[in-house]
């Protein structure tokens, strides 16, 4: 196949996906507690919506959760594609640094040992008790990232790894000991937060997530030819003139503001950013990063967006735990892509 028929095929595979994107949040502003036709999901959508009940759940409920799905799957998928690429891991992930661990030592903080808790901070009228929290996951990641910063203009990519690893270890030993320390309400509402949800994003809090996934979606894409030589290791991309510490910080930045973000709003959402680099690689047959930075983008939005609906299937009965879904929809297809390119190196 010659390169002007692999490009237009990768350009098809990136419109099917803006599709499936399109369709799976039209199906998430459709189904959930109280059922909504798709006529009247559009009519509320366009301002004429028969019914001011309906054009409320859609606009001041569901249309800001589909949103916030769609910047968390693409905010996910490329921050793991970015660290599947710089630290050449098939099983790397957003989390592989100890954000996530950093961020869940924050909130713990907040909702284990502050007075008043999560209780008193979700009971809040002002709302700002969900941004207290999030405050908090965003100190906790950062404080993380700060440390990996600094050790990575030290250290190799081997003990970068080795070290997040740790950081993530250290973090979750104190969150244990703050919950050994809580009362048993206060346990529950951090468990509640580590199952991850994107329902908890106000449409204020929504304007800053989108915001910061942008700002690190942006800074991904300036690494997009430099990720190219990086994946065949640093002495080859040296010798093609990248530089390396400069894009290997680029990175990070752009993964903790990502994940980070993504933590802070929706709690530790898990297996997103390991398996969708893996299904943009398989869909689109390339390990050009040009081409793969928009497709795991929009593979993860509609995988997440996906896993919204597949939550909300209980319908009155409850939702199902996002993290739990992410894994069952993300194993089968992870295993689906490693199978079929078991010939073939994971990342190239």
């Amino acid at each position: 196949m010659s390169p002007a028929h692999r490009s237009q095929r990768r350009a098809r595979v990136l419109l099917a996906l803006a599709v499936l994107v399109l369709a799976a949040a039209l199906a998430s502003l459709a189904f959930g507690s109280v059922s909504i036709t798709f006529g009247s999901v559009l009519r509320a959508i366009i301002g004429h919506a028969r019914d001011d009940s309906v054009r409320s759940i859609i606009w001041a409920f569901r249309l800001p959760k589909a949103a916030t799905a769609a910047l968390a799957g693409a905010a996910l998928a490329v921050s793991g594609l970015l660290m599947q690429t710089l630290f050449r891991n098939p099983l790397a992930g957003p989390y592989v640094l100890g954000l996530s661990a950093g961020a869940s030592l924050g909130v713990a903080l907040v909702v284990l040992a502050a007075g008043g808790g999560w209780v008193g901070f979700a009971s809040a009228a002002s709302g700002w008790g969900d941004m207290a929290v999030a405050v908090a996951a965003s100190l906790g990641a950062g404080l993380v990232l700060a440390m990996v910063l600094l050790a990575a203009r030290r250290v190799s990519p081997l003990v970068l790894l080795i070290l997040g690893v740790l950081f993530g270890y250290a973090a979750g030993a104190l969150v244990t000991v703050l919950l050994q320390l809580a009362v048993a309400e206060r346990v529950q509402a951090f468990v509640q937060w580590t199952f991850g949800s994107f329902g908890g994003v106000s449409t204020r809090e929504l304007g800053l997530l989108a915001t910061v996934v942008v700002a690190g979606l942006a800074l991904a894409a300036t690494t997009a030819k430099a990720l190219d030589a990086l994946a065949f290791g640093a002495d080859t991309a040296r010798s093609l003139g990248v530089n390396v510490p400069a894009v290997r910080t680029r990175a990070l930045i752009a993964t903790a503001l990502l994940a980070g973000a993504v933590t802070a709003f929706c709690g530790p959402v898990g297996f997103l950013g390991v398996a969708v680099p893996h299904l943009a690689r398989g869909l689109l047959g390339t390990g050009e990063h040009r081409w793969l930075l928009a497709g795991s983008a929009l593979a993860g939005a509609a995988v997440a967006l996906i896993s919204d609906v597949v939550a909300q299937l209980p319908g009155h009965q409850g939702v199902l735990p996002l993290n739990a879904v992410t894994a069952l929809i993300g194993a089968p297809v992870l295993a689906w892509v490693v199978l079929r390119r078991r010939g073939e190196e994971p990342w190239s």
